[in-house]
């Protein structure tokens, strides 16, 4: 069902829409949870640690299509708030064209690169069989796994609800799949990634199917799909518009991932139980973070929608409100890691090594007392971006990532491995400020604006 977020209370919109998305994000997670849990607990430590070893690779890849599709989808909500309709289906014709050249683009470079990475990353020669492999299938099924960028677009025009359903089933589908590889065909670690691939290409393939059923006002005609030469110098601007908000986008995407590539490197040199460890903690705290990244999400759509309609106080509504709700949300996660953080541990490896479950629980312990930090980037940075606001949130990612690099080299070389924890926090510190700064200053200047012009 589309949405219509410019009117009516900003904080019934914005929760509204992010239960469904914290419940998509709780599903999605299932994916890689699903490999983690299933193969820490059938194969053992060393292929938990395979899969754990290669995940920042992997999530580089699709930070960068993720971020890209998600920036082509501001410009569609836009046009959904200015009510421009056939401005929303030549979005969403452009946003296709864009995201799959570049998918496709990043998926050869991917595969190229592989082994360097790999050797790059420090992955112990006992488990770089089964990473390398992980990762090659899972990189090779990205092309058909285009759900994130269907999603982006239904999700601009206010429906959250739509793609959740499909992404449950495939949740399902994934873990149910994962298990008949790995313990039915015994097909090891790629029988996990084949799973991934088989599940995301379905919850693909059922957004499309839902859209040609129930969103008319996504369903493209020709004359969508025509490049007429007469228009082309329009039609050029309408792509660099698209690219003006999702390249940026893509970039920051890109420099988040390669922050947690950089650290888990570093944490490969450690060997296999420190991997396992770390693996373990970062699904953990994904989980625990996702009700601040849920209410990001929401928070740009909103933000996207009130902009193209020129509502500026709507939007500093929205954000001041939802970063009240990130003070409770972060003293709540916190304080469930800090009890039971060691029982949610042993259930991605059980009880057999004590020492995996201690450094994990370590660094559950430091990183989470940073989460209203983590809170408030998602909340400043979706914002700006909703406004079609790239620059300061690239600037914030790029000023994290050299944080976090440095942090972790340095710290790992005095501290051990328990350096490696305080990199994250001191990172979500540095970014929080760039974006506070950046959005303030942003929405002082629209503001000041609009007074103007009354």
């Amino acid at each position: 069902m589309i949405t219509d977020m410019t009117k009516g209370s900003p904080l019934k919109h914005i929760l509204l829409f992010s239960v469904p998305l914290l419940i998509g994000n709780i599903f999605q997670q299932l994916y890689n949870i699903a490999d983690i849990v299933i193969v820490g607990r059938t194969l053992g430590v060393e292929a938990l640690a395979a899969v754990g070893a290669v995940s920042p690779l992997f999530f580089l890849v699709m930070f960068v299509v993720v971020g890209l599709t998600n920036g082509f989808a501001v410009v569609t909500g836009q046009k959904f708030g200015a009510k421009d309709f056939e401005g929303i289906r030549r979005s969403v014709v452009v946003s296709i064209l864009l995201g799959t050249i570049f998918t496709l683009l990043f998926t050869i470079i991917a595969a190229v690169l592989m082994k360097p990475l790999l050797l790059w990353m420090n992955v112990p020669s006992e488990i770089f069989h089964n990473a390398y492999w992980y990762m090659a299938i899972v990189n090779a099924g990205l092309i058909v796994c285009c759900y994130n960028l269907l999603a982006s677009i239904i999700r601009a025009l206010g429906d959250s609800k739509t793609p959740l359903y499909f992404l449950i089933f495939a949740s399902i589908l994934n873990i149910f799949l994962a298990l008949l590889f790995i313990i039915k065909f015994h097909m090891g670690v790629p029988g996990s990634a084949i799973a991934v691939v088989l599940s995301q290409a379905v919850s693909a393939l059922m957004c499309v199917w839902y859209v040609k059923k129930k969103f008319p006002v996504l369903h493209l005609k020709k004359k969508d799909w025509i490049f007429k030469k007469e228009e082309r110098k329009q039609d050029i601007d309408f792509a660099v518009e698209h690219l003006k908000v999702g390249i940026p986008m893509g970039i920051q995407f890109s420099i988040l991932g390669l922050g947690v590539l950089i650290i888990q490197s570093v944490c490969n040199t450690f060997g296999p139980n420190v991997i396992a460890a770390f693996t373990a903690a970062l699904r953990i705290e994904q989980i625990a973070t996702l009700p601040m990244i849920s209410f990001g999400i929401a928070l740009a759509a909103y933000v996207a929608q009130n902009y193209g309609a020129k509502k500026f106080s709507r939007i500093r509504a929205g954000v001041s409100k939802t970063s009240l709700i990130n003070i409770g949300l972060s003293l709540f996660m916190a304080f469930i890691m800090h009890m039971w953080g060691s029982d949610i541990v042993r259930i991605f490896i059980g009880d057999a090594n004590e020492e995996i479950i201690k450094i994990a629980r370590s660094y559950l312990l430091i990183s989470t007392m940073f989460y209203f930090f983590l809170g408030q980037i998602f909340i400043f940075r979706n914002a700006l971006q909703g406004m079609g606001q790239t620059l300061i949130p690239l600037s914030a990612s790029t000023a994290e990532l050299l944080v976090r690099s440095y942090a972790a080299v340095y710290l790992a070389v005095k501290y051990s491995y328990f350096g490696i924890f305080y990199a994250g926090p001191i990172a979500w510190v540095t970014a929080s400020l760039v974006v506070a700064i950046g959005y303030f200053s942003r929405i002082r200047k629209i503001m000041k604006q609009a007074y103007k012009h009354v």
